[in-house]
């Protein structure tokens, strides 16, 4: 594989789109995936080279945007058929792992390479003379994936197409066939379910064949379920639908898979060709706003712009704009989406979005508290959490300082001291200021903060009490209604609490280290997690600069890997290196030494200010060659503490979010540096 170079681009040429080239042995890696979205929360996913490798796979639609997320496609069914002296000859050019290593389908064996253009996939397949490349994308609100075929061949030469379908929950597997029917009318066909699947076929120049649908049944096996210990295989409807007979010279063909809901069923995409356009200048003009909001014109910003856009979605109920915390499992997620929100929206220059975002989680406040997720039949939310309003405050300070709006501060301070007064005087899951000024959280069987798994009852990590990281949140989301205030020319109400929080705070210093939670009873747990620099790297907590240099010291020597920082000390004896296997062992290292890529992000803060910028910048070099490693142009959600194998989702906003704000950080700490006088 060729990867973009993240240097800066010569003055005067084209700052994107960027080429990630992938050569035969790069391309056939099932790990290599592909995301393609709809901005709806329906999503297309597969391999680079268009294996499915997961339940996810295919195409995903959501009927109550963005959840009610049902599985349609798992992939198209394509044949070539030329003339040879022997005979005809056919070649599947797709290709379905049916068994680990056995495929049905010759898609790997003819694959000479793929491509990412403006992170859209191309796949190009060389067999007998004759050259096939492929084309997907994923038209905005339509529900639907597009493939593109360009066939080039001296002789004639005909093209079936087709394609395997399912009808379930995305979560879920057939363990037999699904019931379909498939009505053909010349270039549409209809597959019906429970839920109305549309094909069409688009082929100017090419004598179009209408095949009668003859469905058969096929296995396919998903090895990234099957690592998971999930359910790892299922049995999906194939049918072959057109027979395209292209003249010498060859000629193109489009084929357009839709998941029919009330949210999509009006979108139809009319000319695939022109559709393709669209996107890749969306995707183009996403990529050059970015970099002029930033300041920083490289190749890395670029991709982590359109990589954002992902995320960035439409929800229906409550209306409004949200963040996808992850793909393929996860929806929408409090917590998540205000941590991203500064990265996915602010840095990209999303503010429309941004300022929608906030204010569809400040409509759901109940209590002082945000939804920790909306669940996934678009009925009701939990609000189990102690840190998302928090990162709302910080979130909603961030968005007024970046986009001058007074007007929504004006709008949202009323809300935003309304949760403090919840916090202050208490909410629910003994959420409240204890008589020290700092917060209180817990409650027995529930999970509150970010290491929030729960195995049944047993709460992995519980930190009831007052954690760190919940410390500097709630002096930073005081700290924010002062300084709202001031910027609307009113009177802070909370400068009281922000002090008494803040001279309280110095109890976490104990030992010469901080601790990562102080119990209800105020005894220390001094477990080394990446929670101190979380709490740190926020603008009001207070620390001396021989505090900072200690816990710095500590997170350097134990935590720091290429990839982000273990979640526990490897020296600890409840550190678990291993994270893979069934969803039990999972969760129990999920946050016990599993890597995660977002809080690197505050140990770079803490470097910076430090003036530690190649420090910061190095740390930083593995987490920028990794958008090439799984989920491409993306971030993986963990990985494995002792191999650093990606785990989790491959594709997690709150990790593309803070690579891009690390990034920007550390380029624009490096062109200060540059710019100074020399000896400054």
């Amino acid at each position: 594989m060729t990867a973009p170079d993240f240097a800066a681009p010569a003055p005067g040429a084209p700052a994107w789109p960027t080429a990630a080239t992938f050569g035969p042995q790069a391309a056939r890696n099932p790990d290599l995936e592909v995301l393609l979205t709809d901005g709806l929360g329906g999503f297309a996913l597969s391999s680079l080279a268009g294996v499915p490798t997961r339940c996810y796979s295919g195409l995903v639609v959501s009927a109550q945007p963005p959840v009610q997320r049902a599985a349609q496609f798992v992939s198209p069914h394509e044949v070539l058929r030329l003339s040879t002296r022997a005979g005809l000859r056919e070649v599947a050019l797709h290709a379905l792992e049916i068994a680990p290593g056995v495929f049905e389908g010759q898609g790997l064996d003819v694959l000479s390479g793929a491509a990412l253009l403006d992170l859209l996939p191309e796949r190009e397949q060389a067999v007998g003379g004759v050259t096939v490349r492929r084309r997907a994308f994923s038209p905005r609100g339509s529900g639907a994936v597009v493939f593109l075929y360009e066939v080039q061949s001296r002789e004639p030469v005909s093209l079936v197409l087709g394609g395997y379908f399912v009808d379930r929950d995305m979560h879920a597997v057939h363990r037999h066939a699904p019931d379909l029917t498939f009505s053909a009318a010349g270039r549409e066909v209809a597959v019906q379910g429970e839920r109305l699947t549309r094909v069409t076929v688009h082929a100017p120049g090419a004598a179009l064949g209408t095949l009668e649908p003859r469905p058969f049944t096929q296995r396919v096996y998903y090895r990234h379920d099957a690592a998971r210990g999930e359910p790892d295989h299922e049995y999906v409807r194939g049918a072959a639908l057109w027979d395209l007979s292209f003249p010498a010279g060859g000629g193109r063909a489009a084929l357009v898979v839709q998941g029919l809901t009330p949210a999509t069923g009006e979108v139809t995409v009319e000319d695939p060709w022109a559709a393709y356009a669209q996107e890749a200048a969306r995707r183009r003009a996403l990529a050059a706003q970015a970099q002029a909001v930033t300041g920083v014109r490289d190749d890395l910003v670029a991709t982590l712009a359109v990589a954002a856009d992902a995320y960035l979605v439409r929800r229906a109920q409550p209306a409004g704009t949200t963040v996808i915390a992850g793909y393929p499992w996860f929806a929408d997620w409090g917590r998540d989406t205000m941590i991203a929100l500064t990265g996915v929206a602010l840095l990209t220059g999303r503010w429309t979005e941004a300022r929608e975002i906030l204010d569809t989680f400040l409509r759901t406040l109940r209590r002082g508290l945000i939804p920790n997720n909306f669940h996934e039949d678009g009925a009701g939310a939990g609000y189990n959490t102690v840190d998302g309003a928090l990162w709302l405050a910080v979130a909603l300070e961030r968005y007024v300082t970046v986009t001058g709006d007074l007007d929504f501060a004006r709008l949202a301070l009323p809300a935003l001291r309304e949760l403090l007064d919840w916090h202050r005087r208490g909410t629910d899951h003994g959420i409240r200021a204890d008589t020290d000024g700092l917060l209180l959280a817990g409650e027995g069987g529930v999970q509150l903060t970010w290491m929030d798994v729960k195995i049944g009852d047993w709460v992995v990590t519980p930190r009831h009490g007052k954690p760190v990281e919940i410390q500097g949140l709630w002096l930073s989301a005081l700290g924010a209604e002062g300084r709202l205030s001031a910027a609307l020319g009113q009177p802070a109400q909370f400068a009281g609490a922000l002090a008494q929080a803040q001279a309280s705070f110095a109890r976490f210093w104990q030992e010469g280290a901080y601790a990562d939670t102080l119990d209800p009873q105020g005894l220390p747990d001094h477990s080394l997690r990446p929670n101190v620099a979380l709490a740190l790297a926020l603008p009001d907590t207070p620390a001396t600069p021989a505090q900072v240099a200690a816990a710095v010291g500590d997170l350097e020597t134990e935590l720091l890997t290429p990839l982000g920082l273990h979640t526990l000390s490897p020296l600890d004896p409840r550190y678990k290196g291993n994270y893979g296997g069934a969803q039990v062992q999972r969760d129990a290292a999920y946050h016990q030494g599993t890597v995660w890529p977002w809080p690197l992000t505050a140990f770079v803060e803490l470097l910076l200010s430090r003036g530690e910028v190649g420090p910061a910048r190095a740390a930083l070099h593995g987490l920028m060659g990794h958008v090439w490693d799984a989920g491409l142009g993306h971030v993986s959600e963990v990985f494995a503490g002792d191999s650093l194998r990606p785990g989790g989702c491959p594709f997690q906003a709150w990790s593309v979010a803070e690579l891009l704000r690390a990034h920007v950080l550390v380029s624009r700490a490096e062109a200060q540096r540059a710019a100074a006088p020399t000896g400054s």
